[in-house]
């Protein structure tokens, strides 16, 4: 568990009208992308960057993938994924547990993206500064991380109902992989 003091941040976004606490600073494009540990749906820990270094990272938090709008955009890069090159990973990420994000992806035939739970300790919602305290749950949001680690794109939604803008965000990972 890492116990370093998280900055909290209010009345930046909001849920049915109410104000959240967002817990971490956001992450702007041209950051260094924050390695983070989260846990595969085997319950491996691991090191996200490290683990998929020399590609293009598509990173989409989601709340869960249990709601509607979480699951069509878990679809949706799922099947984005299958016409981009091989050097551009997608990895979904939610608060999710482990086994029912495997559960989930096995019902909806997604196997073209990384799906990883920040359940165990919010490395990643805490890094990226999507999550929200109240619910412990991730804001919707999207970023892109080149070979080197930069991030290159970021978009935290609005609302949690609002989807990201799908072709941009694959716009930006096809420009992250072309500039290098």
């Amino acid at each position: 568990m890492n116990n370093q003091h998280w900055p909290e941040r209010k009345g930046v976004f909001q849920i049915a009208g109410q104000d959240v606490t967002l817990i971490g600073n956001e992450v702007r494009i041209g950051d260094q992308a924050p390695e983070f540990i989260a846990q595969t749906q085997d319950w491996q820990s691991i090191p996200i960057l490290a683990s998929t270094k020399g590609k293009v990272r598509i990173l989409a938090a989601v709340p869960s993938l249990n709601t509607t709008v979480c699951d069509r955009e878990a679809r949706r890069f799922n099947e984005e994924a299958s016409a981009l090159s091989e050097d551009i990973v997608i990895i979904v990420i939610s608060m999710d547990l482990p086994y029912a994000q495997k559960q989930w992806c096995g019902a909806a035939g997604v196997d073209r993206v990384l799906v990883v739970s920040d359940h165990m300790d919010a490395d990643f919602g805490k890094k990226y500064g999507c999550l929200i305290k109240e619910r412990r749950i991730l804001r919707r949001s999207v970023f892109v991380v080149d070979r080197k680690d930069k991030i290159t794109y970021a978009a935290y939604m609005p609302e949690q109902g609002q989807e990201p803008d799908y072709l941009a965000v694959i716009q930006a990972a096809k420009n992250a992989l072309m500039a290098q």
